[in-house]
């Protein structure tokens, strides 16, 4: 098979949810191109190899997909998350929750900046936040006339980033995981942790996107598709929502707090756990912030998800019992309405699942990163290259992990070597392997803010009950304005030697034009 062709199935199904503007027949349509193509050129017939490929994306990459254990912990997860979302609105508790903040947010800007400070506060794990603010602000979104798509894109737009970046997230793990095979294929008597550290200085597009999210929720301005769902949020009529009295008559905001403190909560503990290392707190040479990382990098970050969300849903069931809110019957039956109302989200999750095994089995990633080791490029050249190669693998993949998994142990060793085999000291090849390190993980997550197969872009959309392809649509201006800002105002200066901090100042300015100039009041 042309290795060419293995770009095929994720483009088929990028391509056909554009047109049909549906997202699960779309990666339907991406897996079967992927299976008609291998049973082809495994020796079948055109009519044979339709057939065969047709079977073949239920009996191998969907069930496939299923076997995969983390997938599993996943979908329990989301089940849990849903539950315990339902038997809180059920309740009260959610009303009571919108009844509380609506009286700190009183138009569409405070309510987006409360959204973005509690997209902050749940720094650890992408999903907890996507899932968690999404359904907890849409009731009070609503009521300020705030865009679906806005709620989304806020939601989307700063989990991903601000998990990448942070000390202590599930992240974390693999982060470093991938980075110590790469200096271990080196032979360099480095630590993970400490090139990861030195590596922020370079993150520029996860910090860029947190600062133009706050740009834009402080300006009052959007552009492009964006702003016009926000002017016509801000035209329709005003939701209707339960007053602060009739809120308090069914429920207080302490019916949802204490359920979602639990999963935070819960969260941490389970981290700490599943990680702790008594030789690693008993070695004082690592400090404080070391052996806090080392333990969250060890952790099993979806058994901890799993733990958190069971006595996350066990305590908002036990709460509304003792407090009287619903009798045992209703209780269930909320909570089995909940474990429904993701359906769609674990279908689509299990089909992009399938296409991006899919595209594993066809080495899809390989063909786009051997483009890189076939060009002879300047040292300079290969962050940038680099941020772009990660963006396209992660808007083909939709999978910001995926794509880390596969760059690192290939772009850490060829960028080392090649600062090497063209002369350059320590010191001028030190910036460049970090801004490499940075520029993976940054393309990574700006390839998956702008794929519609991304997992964390379909539960943003769902959680924020968006249309998704609407969603896709909305945030991928932004996300392309941010990346290119962060490619020709950080990552390409900076490995030419700008000082980084000057680098980001540039950014920050640039983006603060667009938003003043191209944006516009909604």
């Amino acid at each position: 098979m042309p290795l060419w062709m293995s770009i095929l199935p994720p483009l088929v199904a990028i391509l056909m949810a554009l047109l049909l503007k549906e997202v699960v027949s779309s990666l339907f349509f991406g897996i079967l191109t992927g299976t008609f193509i291998m049973s082809l050129y495994g020796g079948c017939g055109p009519i044979e190899a339709l057939g065969g490929g047709l079977l073949r994306v239920v009996d191998t990459y969907v069930v496939g997909s299923l076997y995969d254990a983390d997938h599993v912990r996943i979908i329990v997860f989301t089940l849990l998350i849903g539950g315990m979302v339902k038997v809180i609105t059920a309740n009260g508790g959610m009303r009571g929750i919108v009844s509380w903040l609506s009286k700190k947010a009183r138009g569409p800007r405070s309510g987006q900046l409360m959204t973005f400070v509690m997209d902050l506060c749940v720094f650890f794990d992408d999903y907890s936040n996507t899932l968690v603010v999404g359904n907890t602000m849409r009731p009070l979104a609503d009521k300020l006339k705030i865009s679906r798509e806005k709620l989304a894109y806020i939601v989307d737009s700063t989990s991903a980033p601000v998990v990448a970046v942070a000390f202590i997230t599930t992240w974390i793990g693999a982060e470093l995981s991938y980075i110590q095979d790469g200096i271990n294929n080196l032979g360099l008597d480095m630590s993970s942790y400490s090139v990861f550290f030195h590596s922020l200085a370079y993150s520029f597009y996860p910090f860029l996107t947190l600062a133009f999210v706050l740009m834009l929720i402080l300006s009052g301005r959007d552009y492009g598709p964006m702003l016009k769902a926000e002017r016509k949020a801000r035209a329709t009529e005003l939701q209707t929502l339960e007053t602060s009295e009739q809120a308090e008559d069914r429920g207080h905001a302490v019916d949802a707090l204490v359920p979602l403190l639990v999963l935070i909560v819960g969260t941490v503990v389970g981290l700490m756990a599943t990680g702790y290392d008594t030789p690693v707190w008993n070695d004082d040479a690592l400090g404080f912030m070391g052996k806090l990382s080392a333990t969250i990098g060890a952790a099993d970050s979806y058994t901890a998800l799993l733990w958190s969300s069971l006595c996350s849903l066990l305590t908002a069931i036990v709460m509304t019992l003792l407090r009287r809110k619903l009798k045992f019957n209703k209780i269930m039956e909320s909570t089995v309405e909940g474990f429904k109302s993701m359906f769609n989200a674990v279908v689509i999750l299990t089909m992009a699942w399938s296409i991006a095994l899919v595209t594993k089995d066809m080495h899809t990633a390989e063909f786009v990163s051997q483009l890189l080791v076939q060009w002879s490029l300047s040292p300079a050249l290969v962050p940038m290259i680099t941020f772009a190669l990660a963006a396209l693998i992660g808007f083909s993949t939709g999978t910001s992990w995926g794509t880390m998994a596969i760059l690192y142990p290939l772009i850490l060793p060829a960028s080392w070597l090649l600062c090497q085999e063209q002369g350059y000291t320590m010191e001028q090849t030190l910036p460049i392997f970090y801004n490499v390190v940075a520029s993976v993980l940054a393309g990574a997550v700006m390839g998956d803010h702008c794929s519609p197969i991304s997992d964390t872009t379909i539960m943003s959309s769902l959680s924020s009950q968006c249309d998704h392809l609407q969603h896709v649509a909305t945030q991928m201006p932004y996300a392309l304005t941010v990346g290119s800002v962060a490619l020709f105002l950080g990552v390409l200066p900076s490995a030419l030697g700008l000082p980084s901090w000057i680098a980001f100042l540039i950014a920050l300015l640039s983006l603060g034009l667009v938003v003043r100039f191209i944006g516009k009041k909604t």
